[in-house]
C-alpha cells in the first residue's frame, strides 16, 4: 500500500512569483485575466453555451506551464479567480486528471459553494487514491461532511494508509465521539485477526475519542 503525507499548502500568488520563471510568470497573468474576465461576466450568457471558458483550458496546461510541483497552487488560484461556481468545479473534476481532481478538492474550501460539492469529496472518498483522499479531508470535509460520512473518512485513511495529521479538525470532530471509538475498536480487532498491524494513526485518534483525560486503549496482539 503506498503511503502518502498530507497534502501540501497551497502557495499564495506572491510566493509562486518568487519560484516561477519568467515565462511562467507571464502565462499566469494571463490565465489569472482570463478567470477574472470569466468571473466579472458570470452573468452574461456565452455566445456558444458549448465552448469551453478559456480559464478552464489554462486549469488543465497549468502542470506543463508552471511544473507540476506548483501545478495546485496554479489550478486553486484560478478557481478562485473565476469565483468557480458548482458547475465548473464538478466539471473540471469529472473531466480531469487525478492532479486536476486534487486541485479541485483542496480549493473548496475558498469557494462559496456550502455544501453543495460535498458528491466530489465522496467521490474521491470512494477511490484508493492516496493523494485524492488526502486532499478530500481537508477544512471542506471538515465543515460539510455529517458524522456517518466522516466517520468512514477517518477509516478510509486509516485503511488506505493517509497519515491521519491529513484530516482536519481531527481533535474537535473525533472528541467524545463514541461512535467513531467502536469503529475504530472494530477495525483494530479485524486487523489482529487477520494478523495485520494496526495502524499507528488509530491509536491517536483513538485517544482524542476519549469524552475526558482518560483515553482508551486500542486492541494490541497481546489483549
Amino acid at each position: 500500500m503506498t503511503h502518502h503525507t498530507p497534502t501540501t499548502p497551497l502557495l499564495s500568488r506572491k510566493e509562486l512569483d518568487t519560484l516561477l520563471g519568467g515565462a511562467a510568470r507571464a502565462w499566469l497573468d494571463e490565465a489569472l485575466a482570463e478567470a477574472a474576465h470569466a468571473a466579472a461576466h458570470a452573468d452574461a450568457a456565452p455566445a456558444d453555451r458549448y465552448a469551453v471558458p478559456p480559464w478552464e483550458l489554462r486549469y488543465a496546461a497549468a502542470g506543463r506551464q508552471c511544473g507540476l510541483e506548483h501545478a495546485d497552487s496554479v489550478r486553486a488560484l484560478l478557481l478562485a479567480e473565476a469565483r468557480a461556481g458548482l458547475s465548473a468545479v464538478t466539471r473540471l473534476y469529472e473531466q480531469g486528471t487525478a492532479a486536476e481532481r486534487r486541485a479541485v478538492l483542496l480549493t473548496l474550501p475558498a469557494l462559496d459553494l456550502g455544501p453543495a460539492a460535498l458528491p466530489l469529496v465522496e467521490d474521491a472518498l470512494r477511490t484508493n487514491d492516496t493523494t485524492l483522499i488526502a486532499a478530500a479531508v481537508g477544512p471542506y470535509a471538515a465543515a460539510h461532511l455529517d458524522p456517518h460520512s466522516w466517520r468512514h473518512a477517518v477509516l478510509k485513511c486509516l485503511f488506505t494508509g493517509v497519515p491521519v495529521e491529513a484530516v482536519d479538525g481531527l481533535a474537535r470532530r473525533s472528541h467524545g465521539d463514541a461512535e467513531l471509538a467502536r469503529m475504530l475498536g472494530d477495525f483494530a480487532a479485524e486487523r489482529i485477526a487477520a494478523g495485520r498491524p494496526v495502524p499507528a494513526g488509530l491509536h491517536h485518534v483513538l485517544a482524542l475519542t476519549a469524552p475526558g483525560p482518560a483515553a482508551p486503549a486500542a486492541p494490541t496482539e497481546e489483549s
